[in-house]
């Protein structure tokens, strides 16, 4: 048993936060129907513990004060939904508490979650009993009243109180008692402390004693009603001029108004509207916002309404947007880094769907694709893409109202009758199939082999089209091109022209594709 508390254990902590909130993220999603139906709390709740704990392991914190200020900062910077925005602040108002702290006690355990308890309530324009602030006031509470100052007893105390109060949040509010749950954001908050009693007792599982039925029991199916919005609108807001006036313009464009700030200059901005332009527009005049995020709920109502869902792994904003039209979800890769697991993980989560098509769009992804699934747990069915153009081409003929398995088969049958094709700029000497190429040549590969060099200075049309003329010897009638961030301006254009010559039968789509590295990705069929 832990007579204080130090950083090792608050990384400790943070990890099996994130391990219970994944365990019960599903669950947690389908008991959400306040202030809004929309399936999301756990989900919410999961990213935005992830996000403190990725600042945490980038943080070298060897003091308690250190650590959950880390915590608290990458809590703010990556809060997701109401829920996120207020667990935030219950991770800076232990990091206020603690600032300058080694280690902490029982005692300094009790101030903390005051302190939470205070920042937590008055992110909320309009705090409501029944939810998550009554769960965080009653574990507030028992610290406090707690007769040991030891930090086990005052741990498990709060646990406790936090139990019996998510127990009542049915009689505390109406909705929550029609549909036969208890509030989704206190049963996260639960598991947090659930897990810092464990931690500090040092078990593997939490001993506290809980008079509170198991989640299965609690499941209900999502009522979708609106909260008499259209949008959620969130943004983070650096140089905040007046909180106060913030709260009150956004208050009067709608509701479920949270602002949280991480100490520092930093401040996440939630709010339920249906004038979105406004709501940014008051925080472009209160301060420099940015990571603004809209979601519609029409449109996030019907996602939770699919049995089967495609998500795409794509790099470029343009492709991006191309791939979401078409009716993926999509993991974004952004400046070429390859994204963490828990990333994907969101994405899957976020679809609502039992079963997910993954389009990785990249031969160097599988692994990626594998692990996520796994900590998912949901069906997750890849088709092995190697490029964005065979993601295109899968996509192109997904059809939802057909047999699983038939509809899979006919995508990955699509993305292997693609022939894939890339034009890049060699960034520095090698030896290559068809020679030596210099930094600055143009490399023509296909199916990952390179075909052909242009030296430099290189003509990028005329290796283009020459990369394009070498695929289609092989036969084809439709040719795809993403023109990436390398790309000459009118490079399709050039291509088209030079095909209605050269190759008379094939027919030409070309797309914004904005990879970085690339001049262009070429698929045949």
């Amino acid at each position: 048993m832990l007579q204080a508390l130090d950083a090792d254990a608050v990384r400790r902590w943070a990890a099996a936060g994130v391990r219970a909130l994944d365990a019960d993220r599903e669950a947690i999603d389908s008991i959400n129907v306040y202030p809004v139906a929309d399936g999301d709390t756990g989900t919410n709740l999961l990213h935005t513990m992830r996000s403190a704990l990725d600042a945490l392991v980038g943080d070298p914190a060897d003091a308690v004060g250190t650590a959950v200020s880390a915590l608290a900062k990458g809590a703010v910077a990556g809060a997701r939904g109401n829920s996120g925005v207020i667990l935030s602040q219950v991770l800076r108002g232990l990091a206020e508490s603690w600032e300058g702290a080694r280690t902490v006690s029982g005692t300094a355990l009790r101030g903390a979650l005051r302190r939470a308890d205070e920042l937590a309530t008055a992110a909320v324009s309009k705090p409501v009993a029944g939810t998550v602030l009554s769960v965080l006031t009653a574990a507030a509470d028992a610290a406090e009243e707690c007769a040991s100052d030891l930090l086990d007893d005052v741990a498990r105390a709060a646990a406790k109180a936090a139990a019996q109060a998510l127990a009542d949040t049915p009689r505390q509010l109406a909705v929550l008692a029609e549909r036969g749950v208890v509030d989704a954001g206190g049963r996260g908050l639960l598991l947090l402390l659930d897990a810092l009693a464990m931690v500090v007792s040092e078990r593997l599982d939490s001993d506290v004693e809980h008079d509170l039925p198991p989640m299965s029991a609690l499941r209900t199916a999502l009522v979708h009603e609106s909260s008499g919005f259209e949008y959620e609108v969130m943004y983070l807001l650096d140089g905040l001029a007046d909180e106060q006036v913030l709260r009150e313009r956004l208050a009067r464009l709608g509701d479920s108004v949270v602002v949280a700030g991480d100490g520092h200059g930093l401040w996440s901005v939630h709010v339920h509207c249906d004038d979105v332009g406004a709501a940014i527009e008051v925080g472009v005049e209160n301060g420099r916002p940015h990571r603004i995020t809209v979601t519609r709920f029409a449109a996030q109502r019907a996602q939770f309404a699919r049995d089967r869902a495609v998500v795409a792994i794509v790099a470029g904003e343009d492709a991006a947007e191309l791939f979401r039209a078409e009716g993926a979800s999509v993991l974004m890769l952004r400046d070429g880094r390859e994204p963490a697991v828990g990333d994907l993980v969101d994405v899957l989560a976020e679809t609502g769907a039992a079963q997910v098509v993954v389009l990785p769009n990249d031969i160097g992804l599988a692994d990626l694709v594998s692990q996520a699934a796994e900590r998912d747990g949901r069906d997750v069915v890849v088709v092995p893409t190697a490029s964005p153009v065979q993601g295109l081409a899968a996509l192109a003929v997904h059809d939802p109202t057909r047999r699983s398995g038939d509809d899979v088969v006919a995508m990955a049958e699509a993305a292997a009758a693609t022939r894939r094709g890339e034009l890049v700029i060699a960034q520095r000497e090698a030896i290559t199939w068809v020679g030596r190429c210099q930094p600055g040549d143009a490399l023509g590969m296909i199916d990952g082999e390179v075909v052909l060099i242009e030296p430099s200075p290189a003509d990028l049309v005329a290796a283009a089209c020459r990369l394009v003329d070498r695929m289609l010897d092989g036969g084809g009638e439709l040719v795809t091109v993403f023109a990436g961030a390398d790309a000459p301006a009118g490079l399709d254009e050039e291509l088209g022209r030079h095909l209605r010559l050269s190759h008379p039968e094939a027919e030409l789509t070309g797309y914004a594709g904005g990879q970085p590295g690339t001049v262009a990705l070429v698929g045949v069929e």
